[in-house]
């Protein structure tokens, strides 16, 4: 089982330069493993990296490219300033693995801000966490396929008793999840938080968009391309987060999706999405 917080976390080597970059170093666990370490965890190293510099108290938005798969090893990030306010900061962070280019993102932070608030959503209407039964429970015979599950308490909504199904089912997938016993519920540092965040927005993917083909064993997978996050109400205090990705369409080689993560009491945490594209497996 991992630690989100220490293994997100990054050490500042040297910086700022005359042109204001800092570089950092990181290590990539092999607790987050999904063919390979999973995109979001990836995606959060680079974030912490992000925060490690920033004047700021959050992240406000995050989008990253995917160039490379990382190894279960160190990893270096330089973080640049591009754009600098008395409210905002704009930060380009390059991850390179012994001088491969694996991720480049872009972030945007902000510090504390007035301005209008309105809130127009539409949660699922789905059953309380505690209602629903455990991947265990369902499934006794069968262990996590992916280290990356031991990571999460689990309560399935979307859930087929029997798989691979006997036909298509809507490209939509649900689950609650929460940090297992004796880990926090919610990060003091919003940075950590967010970088939850970006773990759990995309790892829905590939279980909403496989659930229309799962019944005729398809020989592919969907590595991700990218993501992208804004971020609404992180840090916002829960022990249950509902993951909710829908994949509206696949067509000419990319899977298209999208997710948001709600809190139990259904507050909009955070929405994204981004693209995939098919690999034979």
């Amino acid at each position: 089982m991992g630690d989100l917080a220490a293994d997100t976390a990054v050490t500042l080597i040297d910086g700022p330069d005359d042109q204001g970059r800092s570089r950092a170093r990181a290590l990539v666990h092999s607790d987050w493993e999904i063919w390979g370490p999973e995109g979001g965890y990836v995606a959060a190293i680079a974030l912490r990296a992000a925060g490690a510099v920033s004047p700021f108290v959050r992240p406000a938005s995050f989008f990253c490219h995917y160039l490379s798969v990382a190894a279960f090893a160190p990893v270096e990030l330089t973080v640049t300033p591009l754009r600098s306010g008395r409210t905002v900061l704009s930060q380009r962070v390059e991850m390179t693995q012994e001088g491969r280019p694996v991720l480049d993102a872009m972030v945007w932070s902000v510090g504390q801000v007035e301005g209008l608030t309105h809130e127009d959503t539409a949660p699922p209407e789905v059953p309380d966490p505690e209602d629903l039964l455990s991947p265990r429970e369902l499934w006794p015979d069968q262990a996590a396929r992916f280290p990356f599950w031991g990571n999460f308490d689990q309560r399935p909504i979307d859930y087929v008793a029997v798989w691979p199904p006997d036909g298509p089912l809507p490209p939509t997938w649900r689950c609650w999840v929460r940090c297992p016993s004796g880990q926090a519920a919610a990060f003091d540092d919003p940075w950590v938080d967010a970088a939850r965040t970006l773990v759990l927005l995309d790892v829905m993917s590939w279980p909403a968009g496989g659930r229309p083909h799962a019944h005729a064993d398809p020989p592919f997978i969907a590595p991700s391309l990218d993501l992208y996050t804004s971020f609404q109400h992180a840090g916002a205090p829960t022990d249950w987060i509902l993951l909710d990705g829908h994949a509206p369409v696949a067509a000419d080689g990319l899977l298209s999706w999208n997710g948001r993560l709600w809190s139990r009491s259904r507050q909009l945490i955070a929405s994204g999405g981004g693209q995939a594209v098919f690999r034979h497996t």
